[in-house]
């Protein structure tokens, strides 16, 4: 990209510039510390120049927006012609609660809906099961059957608002209630739009939610890849999700390296289905974290689709260049939010999504100031939206395509994080792959390491995080926090109870029935879910057909 005589020419100057004006500078004005590193702990260098990227060509490395290898985005006109989704993430309580916030935000201007679910239905239990006592609506809302998730999608016009579903493990169970609710209000599911996260590998590394053994759990997440594929066009049958990776202690390397190896896997596993990979590859999307340095993650999200891109059409032989386009959801990060000070976070989050638009982002969540004390306030969500709003419309940020490439930092950044993801997808090809790093203890010892080195260098005070280890202040904390109706529990174990009632149990039965068979003798499932799902069997039903076929999976203990 540069030619080399004034590359060289450039580096005696910077060595003269060192030895002369920086020398006096230095002596004058020390740095304030001898090493500067990213949040991942990665060293920083004083200066960039056209050295630091000199083996760069333009055509290869970083083409045009909306060619290969998208380096620079994946449309031609990013956010000139359309803006990221604002999609803020939201549930907790009721389905009736968690309606009332929907209808709330997207008269807030939320362009998209992402519901959280709680930790009963995340396990695939019934609200009114004994293991899930006490769990009730705390993190997200409850749906436990059909009835639920039409009183959730009340109103909402399911055919005009695309809604991204954070549910792992029982992901294709959840995603037959969406479609079934749909279906009862005359709306075909061919025109539904949205996302299920469905990402059961980065269960098994970060988030445990995880139900069942790997091997049948990837069976079903290639199910709902295979009957996307044909039956439901607009929809993104997995969202591969860095965002719990992040959030588990990796550093911004693992977290791109990780998430781009179970995609890798994903489509190795879609492909041994025997599925053609332009049939399936152009609904895959991604979920990346937004954390504290700026730039670093800004190259991360460059780098992660010039990779994708790379892969999908050499590895994978893909022909479609849809195939090769990286498309990712960001939310930024939760770790980073501190109870102390929590208006801080406010600040904080409005960095991070600065630095995921300026990534070239599809859709995004801002955190809510309040997340490290409690769901988000009504107050507080909207203050997050409205973060999205301002630097959608008045920071001029969205007005021009990819305005930071070019920058010899953020270009070298980027080939860095490009060639440390590279030499960790040859580890984990030299171990097996990601099923047999889940199994040894890889991604969990490393992600143990990075996360104990991080809080060390907070502990110590090598690292400064406002408010907690610098800047305290004792103040009491003075910002509202949501308050849940007390009697949510009851209306929803009187509303479970109804459903058991009201339906007809031998239709239940005998989808219940033909689920098992079908599970056992290996078909696609999610027709028989989707049969479930109108005669109203409940979530725990359902998921107990899985349990007795496949079995309960326990982690290895791993030091």
């Amino acid at each position: 990209m540069y030619d080399k005589e004034k590359v060289e020419k450039i580096k005696k100057h910077k060595e003269q510039w060192e030895d002369t004006t920086l020398e006096k500078s230095m002596s004058r004005f020390p740095e304030r510390q001898e090493e500067f590193v990213t949040t991942s702990s990665a060293p920083i260098d004083r200066l960039y120049t056209p050295e630091d990227v000199a083996d760069m060509d333009y055509e290869r490395d970083l083409g045009f927006p909306g060619e290969y290898p998208y380096t620079r985005g994946v449309h031609a006109t990013m956010y000139r012609g359309r803006l990221w989704t604002m999609r803020m993430f939201a549930g907790f309580g009721t389905a009736e609660e968690t309606n009332a916030r929907f209808k709330y935000l997207l008269s807030q201007g939320e362009t998209g809906l992402s519901i959280a679910f709680d930790m009963p239905t995340l396990y695939g239990l019934d609200t009114d099961d004994p293991r899930a006592e006490g769990e009730f609506g705390k993190c997200g809302v409850a749906v436990s059957s059909l009835k639920d998730m039409e009183v959730l999608m009340d109103g909402i016009p399911m055919d005009k608002v695309s809604t991204s579903m954070t549910i792992n493990s029982p992901a294709a169970v959840i995603w037959a209630f969406y479609i079934a609710a749909a279906e009862n209000k005359g709306v075909h599911r061919s025109k539904l739009a949205g996302t299920i996260q469905n990402d059961i590998l980065k269960e098994y590394i970060a988030q445990k939610e995880f139900l069942f053994p790997p091997e049948p759990s990837m069976r079903l997440v290639t199910d709902t890849i295979e009957f996307g594929s044909s039956e439901m066009p607009l929809w993104n049958t997995i969202s591969i999700s860095g965002y719990h990776i992040r959030e588990a202690g990796a550093t911004a390397v693992q977290e791109l390296a990780f998430t781009l190896a179970d995609g890798f896997a994903y489509v190795e596993h879609a492909l041994a289905r025997g599925l053609d990979v332009d049939s399936f590859a152009p609904r895959l999307s991604f979920f990346f974290n937004s954390h504290n340095d700026f730039f670093e993650e800004i190259a991360k999200f460059r780098a992660a689709r010039r990779i994708w891109a790379k892969a999908m059409r050499y590895k994978y032989g893909a022909k479609n260049p849809r195939s090769w386009l990286l498309r990712f959801h960001t939310q930024t990060a939760g770790c980073s939010l501190t109870a102390q000070q929590p208006e801080n976070n406010i600040i904080r989050t409005t960095i991070q999504a600065l630095a995921a638009v300026l990534g070239g982002t599809q859709s995004l969540h801002t955190n809510s100031m309040d997340e490290a004390l409690a769901l988000p306030s009504e107050k507080a969500v909207t203050v997050a939206l409205r973060t999205q709003q301002i630097i959608a419309y008045e920071s001029g940020v969205a007005n021009t395509v990819d305005p930071l490439a070019g920058s010899f930092f953020v270009e070298s950044l980027t080939n860095r994080m490009e060639e440390e993801a590279n030499a960790y997808f040859d580890k984990i090809e030299a171990i097996g792959g990601v099923v047999a790093g889940i199994e040894n203890g890889f991604f969990q010892r490393e992600l143990a390491e990075s996360a104990f080195r991080y809080q060390q260098e907070i502990d110590e005070k090598r690292r400064t995080i406002v408010g907690v280890n610098e800047f305290v202040d004792k103040s009491p904390v003075e910002i509202p926090l949501l308050e849940m109706d007390p009697k949510g529990y009851e209306r929803q174990v009187a509303r479970l109870e109804q459903v058991r009632k009201e339906r007809n149990n031998e239709e239940v039965g005998k989808a219940l029935l033909a689920l098992e068979k079908a599970t056992r003798e290996n078909e696609n499932v999610m027709p028989y879910l989707i049969d479930a799902a109108h005669a109203y069997a409940t979530l725990g039903e359902i998921m107990d057909v899985f349990r007795d076929v496949f079995g309960e999976y326990q982690e290895p203990v791993f030091f």
